[in-house]
């Protein structure tokens, strides 16, 4: 597998600048500076409650700082940004539901639209393009109700690339899933940052599953955090002196475990 290499001669997809998240007088986090390129795979980690879903929500224009800017292409980040695909947290869809899988795909592609939906022949073609490039077609009819969640979320990534994005925010989009369709739906994301190098940022309490694919960790906690390389932000000493207390990542059989964040924080234990 070729990854791509983040594009340093273009202006950022993404531009984070002096950011600060605050509610009431608790800041999470202050002073961030980002800058998220063509191609690259940041993955945001950190316990709840440290801000990383309102991070996405200030990405998408849902959230206001307590301070700094939040650019997309270089404009201010806002609600509907046909430049923006994002991927919610995996929800079950009851079963009965009457929605198939390529109606919920039709939202993504026609949704945004004015008046009552009209569905031209050009729409009818996206979404049995979508649904090809997502292996969901040959389910793409059946209610969504009487899918399983991978199947669910294989349709969602479909939704998120109805307007081709050039970024691509995931909250969460393995939680719930076993193994074989986190790793599956992972690879979709994958696919679609090297084939069209959009840019993902993807919040994961477990990046064991992405490993292989990020190119930068954000780690938050204790209302600071630190970004880099894997290889640099993963560490005891650096995750240690983020905590303000000992902290140990544990590398096994290909997989990183951070153990030791303080009660309250991660519940003991950080799957990294």
């Amino acid at each position: 597998m070729t990854t791509p290499t983040p594009s340093t001669d273009l202006a950022p997809v993404l531009s984070i600048r002096g950011g600060a998240l605050a509610f009431g007088a608790r800041t999470l986090w202050s002073g961030l500076d980002l800058e998220v390129r063509a191609g690259e795979f940041i993955a945001v980690l950190g316990a709840n409650g440290t801000g990383k879903t309102s991070l996405l929500k200030a990405m998408l224009g849902e959230q206001r700082l307590a301070a700094g800017e939040v650019l997309v292409d270089g404009h201010p980040a806002h609600r509907g940004h046909r430049r923006i695909g994002y991927i919610p947290q995996q929800k079950i869809v009851a079963p009965g539901t009457p929605l198939r899988g390529r109606d919920l795909v039709m939202l993504g592609v026609n949704g945004h639209r004015y008046g009552p939906p009209i569905t031209t022949r050009a729409d009818r073609e996206r979404v049995d393009a979508l649904l090809a490039a997502v292996g969901a077609a040959h389910y793409a009819d059946q209610p969504l109700g009487s899918l399983s969640g991978g199947e669910q979320q294989r349709l969602r990534v479909a939704q998120s690339l109805a307007d081709d994005p050039a970024l691509l925010l995931c909250d969460e989009p393995l939680m719930s899933l076993d193994l074989h369709h986190q790793r599956g739906v992972s690879e979709l994301i994958d696919a679609r940052r090297r084939d069209h190098a959009t840019a993902v940022v993807f919040v994961t309490h477990d990046v064991n599953p992405v490993l292989g694919m990020v190119d930068r960790v954000l780690y938050l906690a204790h209302g600071a955090f630190t970004i880099g390389a894997p290889d640099e932000v993963l560490r005891s000493d650096v995750l240690s002196g983020l905590y303000g207390t000992p902290v140990d990542v544990i590398r096994t059989h290909g997989r990183v475990v951070v153990v030791g964040a303080p009660e309250g924080d991660h519940h003991h234990e950080v799957v990294a």
